[in-house]
């Protein structure tokens, strides 16, 4: 049984607590942290637990508490701060995505967790559905030739609803595209080089910075992938992991993922369509545990010196998915494309 501190009680921190940590078998919390009194109060009534579960900093939860890793599920300006004590208190850690604002910090976070001998991981829970595993599979396998290139579209419309991401300076590329972007390196198996990025904002949005994005990004191997997203679009919305286009050789492979509440895992579909590839949609394969779940499992499998799952997001990994988010930010504001080695620079 893994004992963990969950730190940040804000609404997303939560729904992890309810719907989430709730259900696992494997993890046991043994204390919930934030600096918010009201916050803490809240989150103790709303989830029945006693008081003294509760502390205001994470110092004060690890010396009150046994405890193996932290949960980090505060603000993105706050990740930093919290793994690094996390990490230098010995615990393992698992933080929210994205996980810092930067390739550099990420990379400074990933060598202490190394020095530390402990496991950083970043959830990226988008990795744990059916549908993505299944492209992964067919890129991987080769069976329908190589891959050519791929268009991703996420489409959503934020409305009225008062959430974070309506006061960023990069609303759509900095809290929803790093979803987006981390499974293109996941089910194109490979690293992107550049990346040419345009982002807007319209009259009457209600966001602070621009909300929808167009990119294109060049991978290693030469596969180009286009991207189109949109917190403000007035069409149909797509799945949240975004409708995939997929063009190989000899077939092109069309799917999507990760519904919302109450259909989270209905939405996941593949279609396979061409002359050399059994057209059709095939039966998706659940892993043994989906989103977010699947985070901690392999979270806790990590920290227990099991074998890694395939598409483990640790920190290092992650660095990767950080730098796409971070030239395209870049791209935008330059107006040109931004290659990663500008990101990456002498990040191991």
């Amino acid at each position: 049984m893994l004992r963990m501190i969950q730190v940040g009680l804000g609404p997303w921190g939560l729904n992890w607590a309810r719907d989430v940590l709730a259900g696992f078998a494997g993890i046991r919390v043994a204390a919930r942290v934030d600096t918010d009194p009201a916050s803490r109060a809240a989150a103790a009534e709303a989830l029945g637990e006693p008081p003294a579960l509760y502390h205001p900093t994470l110092a004060a939860a690890l010396s009150a508490v046994e405890a193996d890793a932290v949960l980090v599920t505060v603000p993105l300006a706050a990740h930093g701060a919290v793994v690094r004590e996390a990490l230098a208190a010995g615990r393992h850690v698992l933080v929210e995505k994205p996980f810092t604002e930067t390739a550099a910090e990420a990379g400074v976070l990933a060598d202490l967790a190394d020095s530390a001998g402990r496991v950083l991981m970043v959830s990226q829970n988008y990795r744990f559905f059916p549908a993505p595993l299944a492209a992964a599979e067919i890129v991987a396998d080769r069976r329908y030739g190589a891959l050519r290139d791929v268009d991703v579209t996420f489409r959503h419309n934020a409305g009225d609803i008062d959430y974070r991401y309506y006061h960023l300076a990069q609303p759509l590329l900095s809290d929803m595209a790093i979803h987006h972007f981390d499974l293109m390196r996941m089910v194109l198996g490979g690293e992107p080089e550049s990346v040419s990025c345009r982002s807007w904002n319209t009259d009457g949005s209600g966001f602070d910075g621009p909300p929808a994005a167009e990119a294109a990004l060049s991978f290693d191997g030469g596969v180009a992938v286009r991207y189109d997203g949109s917190w403000i679009s007035e069409d149909t919305p797509t799945a949240w992991a975004g409708s995939w286009t997929m063009r190989f050789d000899t077939a092109e492979v069309w799917w999507t993922s990760r519904g919302s509440e109450g259909e989270r895992f209905a939405r996941d579909r593949l279609v396979v369509r061409g002359d050399g590839a059994d057209a059709g949609s095939p039966v998706l394969p659940p892993p043994p545990h989906l989103d977010r779940t699947g985070c901690l499992d392999a979270f806790a499998r990590a920290v227990a010196g099991g074998r890694r799952p395939d598409h483990f997001s640790s920190a290092r990994d992650n660095i990767g998915s950080v730098a796409m988010v971070e030239a395209a930010v870049r791209s935008a504001a330059a107006g040109r494309p931004v290659a990663l080695t500008e990101v990456l620079g002498g990040i191991a």
